[in-house]
């Protein structure tokens, strides 16, 4: 500072900020040599408190309104400077004012994802942002705890703390609500509640008052956005019955316009004609007294070949072979073969074949 600041600060008597940033919270008055004389004049405005420091400890604290400096309005920087009878030289004080106006718009999100129990997705990781609001509700506090010895301090200088601090309440209140992520969306006004009364004890022991918190959006990953999407889909064409089928369908798309040639054109073609006739069976409501259509013959055992009269018959299944002992075509002594045999057997003989004739008596002996 030069001599003709220094001369120009001497005749200076009115001691007042007014701030023209979005972001300062204190600000230190600047004067040479911090020099007050008596009967200066102090003006705190609105929405600004001014501590009196003396050598580095806070003494009197000044709400809005015009002062004058004396020693009636300094009672604790009067006991400090032991001044039992008044002062009339200058003395040496510094003068904080501390910003008490609400710091809106302070933004605030997860570094990394939460992880999160979810009783229909199971684990889940969500990432959420916002923004909140503060303001400097104990200045002697918030100059002990935060500010220090800083000549101005603005709100970067903390905010990564109380960004902090907010996360981690945050991510325990998520855990503990139990609200499905589906529903996340609809209870961001109740997160923001609650959030606020949660951290407020936090705040309040750096003399901050966190007034208002806003939670903006909570994000699911890519691949549970995506299984959502698909079911919203499904939702709106009808129920498909399981959701593989659904997603087969989708892909009639992307087979027809292979480019892999003729044959994948075909193999396009072919899904598609078959799929959409399943689509249109399950959109197509059934018709009432229509018969169902008839299933596919069950898959059965051994079919068997007889030799008839020195001729091959069948093959005939279990079912078939059954008739023709109960009329008396397929004896005992009747060659029969099948599949993995080696040679005409009797089918008397036959492991297989045995439940027919557990019911028929033997062959009566020759006379």
């Amino acid at each position: 500072m030069g001599l003709f600041d220094k001369i120009r600060g001497e005749f200076i008597d009115i001691i007042e900020w007014t701030d023209s940033s979005n972001d300062t919270m204190v600000y230190r008055f600047e004067r040479h040599g911090n020099e007050i004389k008596y009967g200066a004049k102090l003006t705190v405005r609105e929405s600004q408190v001014a501590v009196f420091v003396n050598e580095g400890q806070i003494a009197d604290v000044f709400q809005p309104g015009m002062y004058t400096i004396e020693t009636q309005n300094v009672p604790i920087l009067s006991t400090l400077k032991g001044w039992k009878y008044g002062f009339s030289s200058p003395f040496k004080a510094e003068v904080y004012f501390v910003n008490t106006r609400r710091f809106t718009d302070l933004k605030w999100g997860t570094k990394n994802p939460i992880m999160m129990r979810d009783k229909e997705f199971g684990m889940v990781r969500l990432r959420a942002f916002g923004t909140y609001e503060v303001r400097v509700k104990d200045a002697p506090t918030f100059l002990k705890e935060i500010v220090g010895t800083d000549d101005k301090f603005s709100t970067d200088e903390v905010a990564e703390q109380l960004r902090n601090i907010l996360i981690s309440k945050f991510t325990n209140l998520l855990g503990t609500a139990g609200i499905p992520v589906l529903d996340l969306a609809g209870n961001y006004d109740q997160l923001g509640k609650l959030l606020t009364d949660k951290i407020g004890p936090d705040f309040n022991e750096y003399g901050l008052n966190l007034t208002k918190i806003l939670v903006e959006n909570i994000s699911l990953p890519p691949e549970v956005e995506a299984a959502i999407d698909k079911r919203t889909s499904m939702g709106v064409v009808g129920d498909l019955g399981k959701y593989a089928q659904f997603q087969a369908a989708e892909s009639i798309p992307a087979a027809a316009a292979n480019p892999g040639g003729t044959m994948g054109a075909a193999m396009g073609i072919g899904m598609g004609a078959a799929m959409g006739h399943q689509m249109a069976n399950v959109f197509q409501p059934q018709q009432p007294g229509a018969a169902p259509a008839a299933p596919p013959p069950l898959p059965g055992g051994k079919s068997f070949f007889m030799a008839v009269n020195g001729q091959q018959q069948g093959p005939f299944d279990m079912g078939a072979l059954s008739q023709r002992q109960q009329q008396g075509q397929l004896t005992r002594e009747t060659l029969v073969w099948a599949q993995g045999m080696a040679n005409w057997t009797p089918a008397g003989q036959v492991p297989d074949l045995a439940a027919l004739f557990a019911s028929a008596p033997p062959p009566l002996p020759p006379r």
